[in-house]
C-alpha cells in the first residue's frame, strides 16, 4: 500500500546508488593501455615517474589539470535529489 513516505533504507539505497554510479563512471574513465612519452595535447615530454604513477597516461600535468577543471564545470548535480530537495 503507497503511503507517501520512503521505506526503511530508502535514503542510504539512494546514497549507495550515487556512490556507485561516481565509482563506475570514475574507473570508466581511467586511462588503459602503455603511458606515452609526450602529451598528446601539447607534446610536451611526460616525466617517467608520472608514467610510472599512472599507467595509460596520455597528458602531462599541466593539460591534465585544464582537462580535470573542464570536467568539473559540466557536472555537480546529483540527479537522484529528492523529491524534497528538489522543492527548496
Amino acid at each position: 500500500m503507497a503511503t507517501g513516505w520512503a521505506g526503511d533504507g530508502a535514503v542510504q539505497d539512494q546514497i549507495d546508488a550515487t556512490v556507485e554510479d561516481a565509482v563506475k563512471r570514475a574507473r570508466s574513465r581511467l586511462q588503459r593501455g602503455p603511458s606515452l612519452a609526450y602529451c598528446e595535447e601539447c607534446e610536451a615530454a611526460i616525466p617517467e615517474a608520472r608514467r610510472k604513477a599512472v599507467p595509460g597516461v596520455r597528458l602531462c600535468v599541466s593539460c591534465q589539470e585544464a582537462h580535470d577543471r573542464e570536467q568539473s564545470v559540466q557536472s555537480g548535480y546529483n540527479r537522484r535529489g529528492s523529491k524534497d530537495s528538489q522543492l527548496r
